[in-house]
This record gives structure tokens, C-alpha cells and sequence, in this order.
């Protein structure tokens, strides 16, 4: 019987030690990534991931070497903003805080972009009201957007680390073709109201299933398809 306890501790550790070592590869890749495309400034910015099953992230700054877990109620910093994000929301899985340039220029045209492209809708859904301050960033997130601006920095969110990335490039196309719209004085129209009910009925029920994967220790899985 001890022998039979022993293993089940040591298997139970084993497994620990690989979701945190998968955890700290996919934050590399993924600060990778997002700088590689320009997606997040080298200063400022922090990106960050959910441990499954707990109340604590993986999270570093962008210029660290490599990030740390903490514990969202001892965050502090750029940290505090990761916490109140994933407190708010439970399907998500990834942040990224800070933005590329066109979508940190929204700040310039009120903050808020319309759902006027059909992939936008689908992923990154209603773009909520720019937070001026931290206590604003939970209110506007409930509304199940995937990224709004805070104090002028682009925050971004993902059930996933791939997730997470493929919404930073969008919401960065999306926001190019928005400013450049609007700084030449064109109108930017919304989509028909019934596409945007059915792309974004489809991204709270992909944020439904993260919930409840994240709520049983399980990392959320990929979308698929539309």
C-alpha cells in the first residue's frame, strides 16, 4: 500500500512538473511570436498564462528572459492587470498586455472599434469600452470581448496561447483598416445585427467550454473551423 501511495505522489509531482515546464515553453513561443510580428513592444508590455486549476499564472515581462508563476493575489505591477483579467474572466487562458501601433491608436478615435468584419465578431467579439482605470477592466471585459485598451495599451486575451496570438494579429489588421478608414474621414458600418449574433453566440459558447475545461484543472482547447 505505501509503495502503491508513494508512486501515485510521485506520478501526481511528474505530472506538475511537465504543465510547468509546457507552460513556461509556450509563454517563450508565444512572447516569441508576438514580437516577431511586431505585436508587442520589446518595453511596457507583459504576457502571461493560466495555470489550470488554480489561481495563479505564469507571467513576465517582455523583455524578461523567462517569466515566474505568480499568484494572482500577490501580483502587482502589469501582474495586477493579468489577475483582474483572468478574475473576471474564467475561459480565458492567455494575455498579452501592451499592442502593436494601430490598435494602441484607437485611443485616438474613442477607444472602440464597431464588429465590422466577420472573423472579428467570431474571435474577438464586442470590443469593450477603454478602461481609464483598473477597476474599469473587469466591468468591460464581462461583456466577452477578447481585447480593449487600458490607459492606452492594448489588452488582449485568449483561451489559448495559440488563440491568443492569432486575436492579437487580428484585432491589429482589423484596428489598421479601422483607423485609416476613419483618420480619412470615411464610415466605418457594422456588420448586419444577425451576423454579429451568430459569430458572437458562437465565441461565448468556444469561452463556455474553456470555463468549464479551466474549472476541471484542464487547459482549453483549440477552436475549430469558424
Amino acid at each position: 500500500m505505501t509503495r502503491s501511495i508513494d508512486s501515485k505522489k510521485s506520478s501526481s509531482w511528474s505530472d506538475a512538473m511537465t504543465i510547468d515546464e509546457t507552460l513556461r515553453q509556450q509563454w517563450r513561443d508565444l512572447r516569441e511570436r508576438l514580437q516577431a510580428k511586431h505585436l508587442l513592444p520589446a518595453e511596457g508590455a507583459s504576457v502571461s498564462l493560466r495555470i489550470p486549476g488554480s489561481d495563479a499564472m505564469w507571467f513576465g515581462q517582455a523583455i524578461d528572459a523567462a517569466p515566474q508563476p505568480v499568484s494572482f493575489g500577490t501580483a502587482a505591477g502589469d501582474g495586477l492587470v493579468h489577475a483582474t483579467a483572468y478574475a473576471a474572466r474564467h475561459d480565458v487562458g492567455a494575455i498579452a498586455v501592451g499592442g502593436a501601433a494601430f490598435g494602441r491608436c484607437l485611443a485616438d478615435f474613442g477607444g472602440a472599434m464597431p464588429q465590422a468584419f466577420d472573423e472579428q465578431a467570431r474571435h474577438l467579439g464586442v470590443v469593450g469600452p477603454a478602461a481609464t482605470e483598473l477597476r474599469e477592466l473587469g466591468a468591460s471585459l464581462r461583456r466577452g470581448g477578447n481585447v480593449l485598451l487600458l490607459q492606452g495599451r492594448t489588452v488582449c486575451l485568449g483561451m489559448t496561447a495559440m488563440r491568443l496570438a492569432l486575436n492579437a494579429e487580428l484585432f491589429e489588421k482589423c484596428a489598421k483598416a479601422y483607423v485609416l478608414a476613419v483618420a480619412g474621414g470615411g464610415r466605418v458600418r457594422p456588420l448586419p445585427w444577425i451576423v454579429r449574433f451568430v459569430a458572437n453566440r458562437r465565441l461565448y459558447k468556444d469561452e463556455q467550454r474553456a470555463t468549464l475545461r479551466f474549472a476541471r484543472g484542464l487547459p482549453a482547447e483549440e477552436t475549430k473551423g469558424y
